[in-house]
């Protein structure tokens, strides 16, 4: 009996993804045109920002030369923060904005909000990624950064920061269609936590009672292990993946929920 049932259940998963796939692909394409459009360098603007804003910090604060507690070469240390800010402060600002330009598509039968939320994030993630892969790649080859000790560790870091902020940005993207303060709130209380969630420092140079406070901030983790990962050795790094990876997972848990109770209540236009 298991054995006739287990096929068609399994052709039925399988065409699910296969729907799923091509809404979020077709989404995507949307995102892209709506947003960049076909003019100019067009698509290319997906990383290009993101370079620009991260070269841009990284000259200011090789010009100041700002220190940040530690003998960290000032471009690794800026390409490593301020690429990671990217994630988890952009996120959130392009789903708190993301059902109302998008009712339209709701009359589809297949398209639903969390395909939305999905396509956003996923161009988020894909221009923050590309950006940080290819100034890496720069700076290494004009010898301004050595490259990483630990790949896995740089790419779990990232993989954990883009967790946090797509959960973030699913969670804020939700309540904001019902309370209009969330995005009010959001937009200065993102340029005041960017401070505080690690790109600027490292938790190793602060007090242990500021390394105390801190290490309360999620992506503070994410970010010093991405650091470890690059420089190794040369640092103390200090991070609880588990406390980050929970407080991830009751993010997402809480958005998901969100979303599930405005799907009967959002109406197309």
């Amino acid at each position: 009996m298991f054995d006739a049932i287990n096929p068609m259940g399994e052709r039925s998963l399988s065409r699910s993804w296969t729907i799923q796939r091509r809404v979020i692909g077709a989404l995507l394409l949307r995102e892209i045109l709506t947003r960049f459009g076909r003019h100019n360098i067009g698509f290319l603007w997906l990383f290009v920002e993101p370079m620009m804003f991260t070269l841009g910090v990284t000259a200011l604060w090789t010009f100041a030369k700002a220190g940040h507690g530690s003998s960290l070469p000032i471009v690794a240390f800026a390409l490593t923060g301020y690429s990671s800010v990217l994630l988890w402060r952009n996120m959130p600002g392009r789903c708190i904005s993301a059902i109302e330009p998008n009712l339209s598509l709701l009359y589809h039968r297949y398209v639903k909000i969390i395909d939305i939320y999905y396509a956003r994030l996923t161009l988020e993630a894909m221009g923050a990624t590309i950006s940080f892969v290819i100034l890496t790649i720069f700076f290494i080859s004009i010898k301004w950064l050595e490259p990483p000790e630990d790949v896995l560790k740089v790419f779990a870091g990232w993989a954990m920061l883009t967790w946090f902020g797509g959960a973030l940005a699913i969670f804020l993207g939700s309540l904001a269609y019902d309370n209009e303060l969330v995005d009010k709130i959001w937009h200065p209380a993102s340029y005041l936590i960017f401070p505080l969630s690690g790109a600027a420092f490292l938790v190793d140079a602060l007090p242990k009672a500021a390394q105390e406070l801190v290490l309360y901030i999620p992506m503070v983790h994410g970010v010093e292990l991405l650091r470890e990962g690059y420089f190794g050795s040369a640092i103390t790094a200090h991070y609880d993946m588990a406390y980050m990876a929970s407080f991830s997972a009751t993010l997402t848990f809480l958005g998901l929920l969100r979303v599930r109770a405005l799907r009967n209540r959002v109406i197309p236009a």
